[in-house]
């Protein structure tokens, strides 16, 4: 029996469901940021099982920007506030307003969020926490309400929420026929007048007071399409579009207008809800309701041919196109000035009367609705502009708008109404707003570019709608892209191929980062190939052979001559480059010149050389460096020392000792040096800037004989216009309001915001301010891991010790620049534990503070003046896994593991060394972790910016290695995985990879409008015996209609550029669709040899009436010697019954499956011979080959398992799956010597089958049976089988265990890995445990997400025997005692279970 993990590697990206609303506190008490409209509410997300919350940021134009000014605001983009793994696939979202619109500074919203098949959550922001917290759940799920599916048991759709405008209550429409009302309560009345829920400002969030349900089919109110509630009414109005009766294409000319709008009005106190007006007579195609915001009123039904408007009082509409009717006897229609199809769009308000309308296309629409002060006149439709294909749209504010896509990137953008001068200049420079800009400019913007599309434009094309001067009642609006989130799903097929810069030599670990996956992602015009990389490899520039390194630091001078001339100033403190690299070895130091190229002056320059250096770096505004060596200091101006240190002269004045102590670890936080001794005591050094010179103090709250020894410390300097930690202390809002920027002029400001952080043996961490070194901050136990940090505020705790063995080995404090940045706290175990925390400010109300600290009000006066950072608050970060080393705790000197850096290649955040090395990067405010594993062990780093290596790196491996390197440019490092997009402007189908070339074949394809005339002729040239008797008008002749045309592109990628190369393209026939592309290898009968061939499987799509047909091409490539014109060559075509759907090479023949048949055919070279054959039930989707096995999923018939016997030539049955299923993908699992079949079906689950013919219950063999069912959230559309590691570090050997790689079509990928059978009881306990043991968001239990869904039909439920990564990685951010608490209750040990988890990380690294 063998058991499997379930783990997801790379998170969704495509966003579903997009929102607005003030969660979090917004930025009204601050004029600095808010954008022309007032405060800027947060915006929500949801991707998949994803639910994050990003604030606008806006930089006005003092600050400068790169882009097009408007408004006022030169550039702006998102934040992220909360990112949150749900156990639940987010159906649909809605924001519960918490006020009226124009109370909006002090106003806070929730969030109703809905999941299958009806549970409801309303969360909001909880400041205290910095995450949201669930304010009530609603769950109508379950034998009580059975009664409300009315017997039926699968539903097309999820739960639909909307929310009234004014946040009375909300409606969730369950089971397409009952609609929840929620009613929400009013401030200080009912469950919410608990003082504990009330925030700083005594603002309170809105929340849900009870719910009950309206039965829509007893009001007569059947097929419901969509409801909102509308604005303008006393009591919440809620509008239901739904259909009379149904009907059907073939009854259009009939029956066609069926649709009608139902206006209720809702009391949630006396749940009455009277119908006050109707309208009838609506298309049957109406399918959403937009409500037209006060004053107007009323609703907009959205047609796919037509708009309608109508209000209590009035009502208008406007045809689209040509296919729009009106009903018999009704007047004429108004038209709009362009043909334009509606279905399937999305839309939001930019002002009270402008309507924005995304298409399916992906062209934005303005929708004016024109009034006379009475009502509604008419409605004019313009075209304003292309953008990205949505799935969502909200506008945000009164300048902004997102819009969310599944397909493509989501993007924001910044609009104006009435274009002024200066934004329409600034606008016409669309090439400017398209091309690359220099990277000081891209770092400004943050380094995801938005404009990806970089050719042509096509992704929001940018220009000023401007209407003609005669229609005065338009408004015309411009637009800018700030923003975008970068998506790589749907991913409909991937291939694993080598990297371009793939290292021949590497073995183990090191050796998967010579790969990289390459996605079909994207649909029409943002389709594109993602390339994705798990790990790093870096960019060589030079590498040169370093024994025995130990350190390297690379400094800047500032020469004094230079301050005079302009010339420096221009260059920013980014740009400057380095002067020297200090490269410390065991027993000496070696110095370089950091110039045009790098020279050796160890010899004519005043740095200590002759012993090692423990570190090195800038004081005094870079005019200084100082040079810190085991027994004493130098200060140097450039290559000249004007100081020298020796500590144990100056010590031993101030404690006599015997042994000289010499310097252990060292931070440098200008103008001041923190040193940690060997024999553990503190010293600092004092720089004066008057002189720059620096002297040595002892702070006497380290005495050297305390009870508990200092395990790590750090200085931290608070730099920036904005110092952060000083707003937390207690009395910051006497001096400064907490938003307001500090005088920047003042220079003493600058250098006092400086703090130490120490960590003491017993987990306790203390923050001190220097050079006074008054405790300002102390959090007890802080070894373990809690997830919040706040000041404890006692001084002496005198706890037993709690590390279970534990220590803090380093503790690092940083902060990278910018407007709205706040402090990372990083901390590391000596178990190779990595812990994250990310400052926040909360201040806490003085009735809310008793549960902190129980004596804080006590001990206050006692500790000092009451600058105390009181409300500084921590919020712990997950990190993954697979970075986790052992210490070894046997050297006193330990070299930091941690190196901050402020930009490599246009990134910030810190590199982290040792023996799995990581990128820790910060974008967007939130940190991605990208591991290096190409280099094996890296024993130091440092960043290196000069002429030829421009923002780039220096590490230095333990094989003795220093390389010179820089980021791969084209890669986006702010997603899951660094990725690359190479747009393509068309779908792409299926990828698959040469490797003798390194080439990608791709198939792809381009929507094409053609006139019906030409569609009709190429028709009837293709069905030459048939008559084309249908009688058209000529006038229909002239109407376009889009089909899709097909392609096989070869492309290539190239040397560390931007763009592939196409290399090739095939072109398919009118109407013929390419399904299939692979590389097969096929035993040549007439040569006897091995031949290395791309098969294409087509099928021709002409409707019903046309029997199916397909073609098998085969192709081969040129050999690279030849120089031949052609790299491809069709050698073979046949047409076949039955689309050819699937191909795969079974020992030498090629498996083709056409129709509903797959036959087996060996290649002669000139022609393929027919073998065997089986008959399929309908369909087949995938083919998976294993030796002479053979899998294949039906469209609807579940799996079978074949056979193949040389013997005989027959192609015989095993075994098959006797339910019914839907098949996505399918693949062979691999597990030693156990072989398993697994399936992905279109209810988003994943089954593992085993055959097993001397069981009972297989039926004598015939039946497979099932050994794991999972739920996974997602359709997988494709399995990919890759050997996993076993072992770790170089040693790993690969093992005959096979885990399967998956995408799917929400831009996830993960994977299925076996585990042995005591690796999966154990974690299958802490399964267990972790379900009561975790606090989940929403509520949500790991457990019912992850059962199978069957949808209403009959299922035999399996064995849960597939592990649940998602829940197992919440033990990481439990606390140390609940992890080992948890350990022994299922009688095992921390470390044995965290061994576990990291060793399936490192097993499953495949990139």
């Amino acid at each position: 029996m063998s058991y499997a993990a379930f783990k997801l590697l790379h998170g969704p990206t495509g966003i579903e469901n997009c929102a607005a609303g003030f969660l979090t506190p917004t930025s009204a008490s601050s004029g600095t940021d808010g954008s022309p409209g007032g405060p800027l509410p947060n915006l929500i997300v949801t991707a998949g099982n994803v639910l994050e919350i990003y604030a606008v940021r806006t930089l006005d134009e003092k600050t400068g920007g790169d882009k097009g000014l408007m408004d006022g605001i030169s550039a702006a983009r998102l934040e992220l506030v909360c990112h949150h793994r749900l156990h639940g696939n987010i159906e649909s979202m809605a924001v519960l307003s918490g006020g009226s619109e124009n109370s909006s500074g002090n106003r806070r919203d929730s969030v109703v969020l809905a999941f299958r098949d009806a549970k409801i959550t309303v969360v909001e922001f909880d400041e205290s926490t910095h995450r949201l917290r669930t304010s009530s759940m609603h769950c109508f799920e379950g034998p009580d309400w059975q009664y409300l599916k009315r017997g039926r048991e699968s539903f097309p759709r999820g739960p639909i929420v909307k929310a009234d405008p004014q946040g009375r209550c909300a409606g969730v429409l369950i089971y397409g026929l009952q609609l929840v009302m929620l009613k929400s309560a009013q401030a200080g009345h009912g469950l919410v007048g608990d003082e504990e829920n009330q925030n700083a400002a005594g603002i309170l969030s809105v929340r849900v007071e009870s719910s009950y349900i309206i039965s829509l089919r007893e009001l007569e109110i059947n097929h419901v399409k969509d409801f909102i509630f509308v604005h303008g009414y006393i009591e919440p109005v809620l509008v239901v579009l739904h259909e009379k009766e149904p009907t059907w294409a073939g009854r259009l000319p009939w029956k066609n207008h069926t649709c009608m709008l139902s206006a209720l009005s809702i009391s949630t106190t006396l749940k009455q809800h009277p119908m006050i007006w109707s309208a009838s007579n609506l298309p049957h195609d109406a399918y959403k309701l937009l409500a037209v915001p006060a004053p107007l009123g009323g609703v907009l039904a959205v047609c796919a041919n037509a708009i309608y408007y109508h209000s209590q009082s009035t009502s208008c509409s406007i045809a689209l196109n040509s296919f729009s009717s009106q009903p018999d006897g009704s007047l004429e229609m108004p038209k709009s000035n362009f043909s334009v199809e509606l279905d399937a769009a999305n839309a939001t308000w930019l002002s009270n009367n402008v309507a924005l309308f995304s298409t399916k296309t992906g062209d934005l629409l303005l929708l004016t609705l024109v009034n006379d002060g009475r009502g509604v006149q008419r409605l004019d439709l313009t075209k304003a502009s292309t953008s990205v294909l949505t799935s969502g749209m909200t506008t945000l504010g009164n300048s902004f708008f997102f819009l969310a896509s599944r397909l493509g990137d989501s993007i924001l953008v910044q609009y104006c109404s009435g274009a002024s001068n200066s934004t329409m200049q600034k606008n016409d420079e669309v090439g400017d707003m398209n091309g690359e800009s220099p990277l000081a400019k891209r770092l400004r913007r943050m380094p995801s570019d938005p404009l990806l599309d970089v050719t042509s434009g096509e992704e929001l094309s940018l220009f000023t709608t401007t209407q003609s001067s005669s229609d005065s009642s338009q408004s015309s609006f411009s637009f800018v892209v700030r923003d975008s989130l970068i998506n790589i799903g749907p991913i409909k097929d991937f291939s694993y191929g080598l990297r371009i810069n793939a290292d021949p030599n590497a073995a183990g670990l090191a050796k998967q980062s010579n790969y990289e996956l390459v996605c079909c992602s994207g649909h029409g015009k943002n389709g594109a190939l993602s390339v994705l990389q798990q790990s790093i490899r870096p960019e060589l520039i030079t590498e040169v052979e370093l024994a025995g390194c130990k350190g390297i630091w690379t400094v800047y001078h500032k020469n004094s001559r230079s301050h005079a001339t302009d010339a420096s100033k221009a260059i920013s403190e980014d740009e400057e480059y380095h002067s020297y690299l200090i490269i410390s070895l065991e027993n000496r130091t070696m110095v370089l010149e950091t110039a045009d190229d790098l020279g050796e002056v160890t010899e004519t320059v005043d740095y200590f050389v002759h012993g090692s250096t423990i570190a090195a770096g800038n004081l005094f505004g870079r005019r200084r460096v100082v040079q810190i060596f085991a027994r004493g200091a130098r200060i140097l101006d450039g290559s000249y020392m004007t100081q020298e240190l020796i500590f144990s002269q100056q010590i031993s004045d101030l404690v006599p000792s015997s042994e000289p102590p010499a310097a252990a670890f060292v931070s440098i936080a200008d103008p001041y040096v923190l040193l940690r001794m060997t024999d553990g005591a503190i010293h600092l050094l004092v720089g004066d800037p008057s002189n720059c010179t620096v002297s040595l103090t002892t702070p006497p709250v380290f005495s050297v004989n305390s009870t508990d020894p200092i395990s790590a410390c750090t200085l931290y300097h608070d730099k920036g216009p904005h110092p952060w930690l000083r707003t937390t202390s207690t009395d910051a809002w006497l001096s400064t309001g907490i938003t307001e920027p500090i005088d920047s002029n003042d220079l003493l400001t600058n250098s006092s915001d400086v703090y130490c952080i120490v960590s003491y043996e017993s987990g306790k961490l203390e923050i001190f301010d220097v050079p006074g070194f008054k405790l300002v901050y102390s959090v007890g136990n802080f070894i373990s891991g809690k997830t919040y940090l706040s000041d404890t505020c006692k001084s002496n705790i005198g706890k037993e010790e709690t590390g279970h063995g534990l220590k803090v080995v380093e503790v690092a404090m940083h902060r990278w620049p910018g407007r709205y940045s706040r402090p990372y706290l990083f901390a590391v175990l000596s178990d190779g534990t990595l812990l994250c925390y990310r400052a926040y400010f909360y201040e806490a109300t003085d009735s809310s503070k008793g549960d902190m600290s129980a004596d804080a009000s006590s001990d206050v006066s006692m500790v000092g003046h009451g600058n105390r950072l009181r409300n500084l608050r921590f919020v712990r970060l997950q990190v993954d896994s697979g970075i986790r080393e052992e210490e070894n705790s046997d050297s006193i000197v330990h070299r930091p593991r941690i190196s901050a850096f402020n930009n490599v290649g246009g990134y910030q955040g810190f590199f982290l060394n040792g023996s799995r090395p990581a990128w820790i990067m910060a974008c967007r405010e939130r940190l991605r972790m990208h591991p290096q594993f190409c280099d094996g062990t890296i024993v130091a780093f440092t960043v290196l910016h000069n002429v030829n290596c421009n923002h780039g790196f220096i590490c230095v491996t333990s094989q003795g290695f220093l390389k010179i390197c820089q980021l791969p440019a084209p890669f986006n490092y702010d997603n899951y995985w660094p990725t690359q997009k190479i747009p393509l402007h068309g779908t792409p189908h299926q990828v698959t990879y040469h490797a003798e070339r390194n080439l990608f074949p791709t198939i792809i394809s381009v929507p094409v409008v053609r006139q019906l005339s030409q569609v009709l002729t190429s028709l009837a040239d293709q069905e030459s015996g048939q008559q084309m008797d249908v009688a058209i008008n000529p006038d229909d002749m002239q109407k376009t209609y889009t089909i899709e045309e097909f392609e096989v592109r070869v492309l290539k990628p190239e040397k560390a550029g931007s763009q592939w190369e196409t290399k090739a393209t095939i072109p398919m026939q009118n109407f013929e669709h390419a399904l299939t592309v692979r590389m097969v290898t096929l035993h040549n009968t007439t040569t006897k040899e091995n031949e290395t061939l791309m098969v294409v499987g087509t099928a021709y799509v002409q409707g019903e009436d046309v029997p199916g047909r397909g073609r098998v091409l085969l192709f081969s490539f040129a050999s690279n010697s030849e120089p031949s014109q052609n790299l491809v060559s069709e050698i073979f075509s046949r047409e076949l019954k039955g689309a050819v759907s699937a191909v795969a090479s079974l020992q030498g023949h090629l498996l083709i499956a056409s129709g509903p048949k797959i036959t087996l055919n060996k290649w002669t070279g000139s022609e393929l011979m027919g073998v065997a054959f089986y008959d399929a039930p309908l369909h087949v989707v995938s083919l998976n080959i294993v030796k002479n096995f053979v899998l294949f999923g039906d469209i609807h018939k579940s799996i079978f398992f074949l056979n193949w016997k040389e013997q005989g030539a027959q192609l015989s049955m095993l075994a098959k799956d006797f339910g019914s299923l839907d098949c996505y993908a399918t693949e062979f699992l691999i597990d030693g010597s156990t072989l398993s079949l697994v399936v992905s079906d279109a209810q988003k689950n994943i089954q593992i089958f085993y055959y097993a013919p001397k069981t009972m219950e297989s039926w004598k063999g015939q039946k497979l049976l099932s050994r794991a069912e999972f739920h996974a959230g997602a359709h997988i559309t494709k399995f990919l089988r890759l050997q996993m590691l076993g072992g770790l570090g170089p040693t790993a050997e690969k093992t005959n265990r096979f885990a399967l790689l998956f995408s799917t079509l929400d831009g996830s990928v993960g994977c299925v890995a076996p585990l042995d059978e005591f690796t999966f009881k154990r974690l299958q306990l802490l399964q267990k445990k972790l379900v009561d043991m975790a606090p989940h968001v929403c509520g949500l239990n790991p457990r019912a997400f992850r059962q199978f869904r069957s949808d209403g039909r009959a299922h035999r439920p399996g064995p849960d025997s597939l592990l649940d990564f998602e829940l197992l990685s919440h033990y990481e951010m439990l606390s140390l005692e609940e992890q080992i608490e948890i350990a022994e209750q299922i009688k095992s040990t921390r470390s044995q279970i965290l061994c576990n988890l990291s060793d399936l990380t490192v097993g499953t690294s495949f990139l």
